[in-house]
């Protein structure tokens, strides 16, 4: 059974990435002897789908079980449509990653564990627009005539 774990880095010894779509590597790791590919991500600069991608990249690579930081609700939407189980909250190093894994100190997650786009960035800018009309006009209304 092959796991996939989201990782800085393309060694055993790199650290768990937080974010699941915008990870640096993907390691397919077979947890029993710790054979593994190092797949640097295709996704990580997408503008927007990135969760989706990389699960669909992982269900094309025969992944049962993914162990990261972070699944936004796409990815594991996509997730659930190929059967594969997500473990969030994973942190530490690869190789503790697995060892953890392998012992059931994991568990799986209900749902996501943050909102679309959390691997984004955020853009701040100011706006600085003012409106500003010409007009002379009155304004004229119907009332009511009380005299009596």
């Amino acid at each position: 059974m092959k796991i996939a774990i989201t990782s800085a880095g393309p060694t055993l010894d790199d650290s768990v990435e937080a974010r699941f779509g915008r990870c640096a590597y993907f390691l397919i790791i077979d947890p029993d002897t710790l054979d593994f590919e190092a797949i640097e991500n295709p996704n990580i600069a997408l503008g927007g789908g990135a969760g989706i991608q990389s699960a669909q990249l992982m269900a094309n690579k025969g992944v049962k079980v993914v162990l990261t930081g972070n699944c936004g609700p796409n990815a594991f939407q996509t997730f659930g449509a190929a059967g594969i189980q997500v473990i969030t909250g994973v942190t530490g190093q690869v190789k503790q990653a697995v060892q953890a894994y392998k012992s059931g100190a994991t568990t799986s997650a209900a749902g996501p564990n943050v909102q679309s786009h959390f691997g984004m960035g955020s853009g701040k800018g100011r706006g600085g627009g003012r409106g500003g009309g010409m007009g002379g006009g009155r304004g004229g209304g119907m009332g009511r005539n009380f005299s009596g």
